[in-house]
């Protein structure tokens, strides 16, 4: 964290300068807005979260109900979403709060006794070190409370404005505001009252019942599994002896368990197996009471009991899954000619079950996404067809979702004896880790990601995957840090210099690629930074030597990776570092010992890589999405 360079802070360091439209804040919800944001689930806070960092941007975000969500359905946490807690400032502590999933046991009929279970197999969670951070299980409201603190002590102050349900919108295709939106008064004096508001954009965030996407001629389309589940979160005595460690559970009768230990050392969550439900059914499993939910898992669990104490949470659901075939308002016919307005986010555009704990982790993405485009559109730093990008890339990705999770909910639910291999579904979560864990995503070729032509200069940043961090030492106060930690949800991109062999201070391709970034007027650093700002303002420029930290002297360091920065041109030590000899970055992320520079979307993604000397290509990659300043 890095705070002082606009004046001493006595206070928490996290809370920013009011700036822009946070200086004058209004509480009553104006009638012309920037962007509004409809429901403030996982996907509506992060985007809030990510546009709260823009000064300039007036966003409000709106949900039906009179106060925060004091309960959470969603609790799985994947490494993904953790990386991007760090981006948002707030990793460490919900780590300190949450349960750590490190394996999975897995439990099967006693081949000598089919009516009890026994353990046979576990399953380590992280088996490839996918990721330096850990796989978690927290409350959903928890997630939520720590974006609106980021929001809250953001430079634009913002806040959700609570009791105001979404009821319908028009495009009207004229003037600033085009879209005009239709909410309801649901608490206080004003409940029933409704209220317009004019906006530039819209994004529905409203879940799986979503006004929003109604409004704009979208449906969920897919299937019913034609299975239901009882889930509940209790608090209980047991002699089960894994009770805190993540279980799949499979018994002779066929019905099944996912056990999840929660938060806190004592709470856990089961997701039992409540088996088939009949096609003239008509809702009626959704009736099963809770007691029939804790008798159903005591018979599972045989020759174990539960005893529960209190039920914090408890639901029934059926396996679903169903998807939108686009995420904004343009019309397949429209592709080209305009830009979407409108914009629809995580449940509202995706739904499957809760076994494979996608929904939030994918959601939040799909947020951060959308979030940092708005940003740069707004800002005036892109054009509006970078917009266009957020369906074109989220969409596919949440089919690829739907397909692996129709994949483990069908194994969950078939009868061990049915299973092609006794171990096939522990095999399956192995073999798939990266998927869950967040991943797989890899964006093609477009506008924001480049061609793979140079991938073999860094074969462990592959393009259009997110930037997978890696130990480094910061030059300046001999600090081991984590690369990619630095990376902040500040709608900046990242661009990684990883030096040649050569020293600081003598002649390199470092050193002239240093040199044209900052003097060059084909350069994207002073083609697309605003006259007047922090010259690191829209790029963050790092370089990485191959030398240890002792042998990089500061005083030879190219000005571009010192810059000076704020009111009282500060020198910013924190752009510089170098390969931590017990874990060398370039042997582990397969950057050539000629060096590469390494491209990085403001969400993490790499975007493209490219030789020391391809400054044209540089310039001209960013040209594609950034205007000129």
């Amino acid at each position: 964290m890095q705070f002082h360079h606009h004046g001493y802070v006595s206070t928490d360091p996290r809370i920013q300068d009011a700036a822009g439209v946070g200086l004058d804040r209004p509480e009553e919800l104006p009638e012309n807005v920037d962007v509004l944001i409809v429901g403030t689930g996982p996907a509506g806070m992060i985007t809030a979260a990510q546009l709260s960092q823009f000064p300039g941007i007036t966003t409000r975000i709106v949900e039906r109900r009179g106060a925060r969500l004091p309960i959470g359905q969603a609790d799985g946490i994947q490494a993904r979403s953790v990386e991007t807690f760090q981006a948002f400032g707030f990793a460490e502590r919900i780590i300190a709060e949450a349960y750590r999933i490190t394996e999975m046991a897995f439990w099967k009929p006693d081949p000598s006794d089919r009516s009890r279970i026994i353990r046979t197999a576990r399953a380590v969670d992280d088996p490839t070190g996918i990721s330096e951070f850990p796989h978690l299980i927290v409350n959903q409201a928890r997630v939520l409370d720590y974006f609106a603190e980021v929001m809250a002590n953001s430079p634009t102050r913002m806040k959700p404005d609570f009791g105001l349900e979404f009821r319908g919108l028009e495009n009207t295709n004229e003037g600033n505001y085009p879209v005009t939106v239709t909410l309801v008064h649901t608490t206080g004096e004003r409940a029933g009252q409704e209220r317009i508001v004019h906006a530039k954009y819209v994004v529905g965030a409203d879940g799986a019942r979503s006004g929003v996407r109604d409004s704009i001629g979208c449906t969920l389309a897919g299937d019913q599994a034609k299975h239901a589940w009882g889930v509940m979160d209790v608090l209980a005595v047991t002699d089960f002896p894994d009770i805190r460690t993540k279980c799949a559970i499979q018994s002779g009768s066929g019905g099944s368990i996912l056990h999840i230990p929660r938060e806190g050392g004592y709470l856990f969550r089961m997701y039992v197996d409540l088996g088939d439900v009949a096609d003239d059914d008509n809702g009626a499993v959704r009736k099963t009471t809770i007691e029939e939910i804790i008798a159903k898992a005591n018979a599972i669990l045989h020759p174990y009991t539960l005893d529960v104490k209190n039920v914090a949470w408890h639901s029934v659901y059926e396996v679903g899954h169903r998807l939108t075939d686009r995420f904004d308002d343009v019309l397949p016919a429209e592709i080209g000619t305009r830009t979407p307005r409108v914009f629809i986010t995580g449940d509202a555009c995706h739904t499957h079950s809760a076994k494979a704990g996608q929904g939030m982790n994918v959601s939040m993405q799909d947020g951060f996404n959308l979030g940092w485009k708005l940003g740069h559109v707004l800002d005036g730093r892109s054009p509006e067809t970078l917009l266009g990008t957020y369906s074109a890339e989220r969409q596919v990705i949440a089919k690829n979702l739907i397909d692996f999770d129709k994949q483990w909910s069908t194994l969950m639910a078939t009868k061990p004896e049915d299973l092609k291999d006794p171990s096939e579904l522990e095999d399956f979560y192995t073999r798939t880790a990266e998927f869950p864990a967040g991943f797989m995503t890899q964006y093609p070729p477009s506008m924001l990601i480049g061609e793979s032509t140079h991938q073999e200069l860094a074969t462990g940043f592959p393009v259009g995957k997110r930037f997978k961090s890696a130990p480094v030492v910061r030059v300046g106060d001999a600090n081991p840090v984590q690369l990619g930690h630095h990376h902040r949800a500040d709608g900046r991109w990242r661009v990684y210099a990883f030096a040649d062999a050569a020293v600081s201070g003598e002649p390199s391709a470092l050193a002239d690629w240093a040199h044209w970034v900052r003097t060059s007027p084909e350069s994207p650093l002073l083609v697309h930074t605003p006259a007047g700002s922090d010259i690191d303002s829209v790029f963050d420029i790092k370089a990485v030597y191959q030398q240890a930290h002792t042998g990089v002297d500061i005083g030879g360091v190219p000005e571009v990776f010192l810059p000076k920065t704020g009111p009282f041109g500060l020198i910013d030590y924190e752009k510089l570092y170098a390969a931590d000899p017990e874990h060398d970055i370039f042997e582990l992320r397969g950057i050539n010992r000629g060096g590469a520079v390494v491209v990085v979307r403001p969400d993490h993604y790499v975007a493209n890589v490219l030789p020391l000397t391809a400054t044209a290509e540089l310039a001209a990659f960013f040209r594609q999405m950034l205007l000129v300043r």
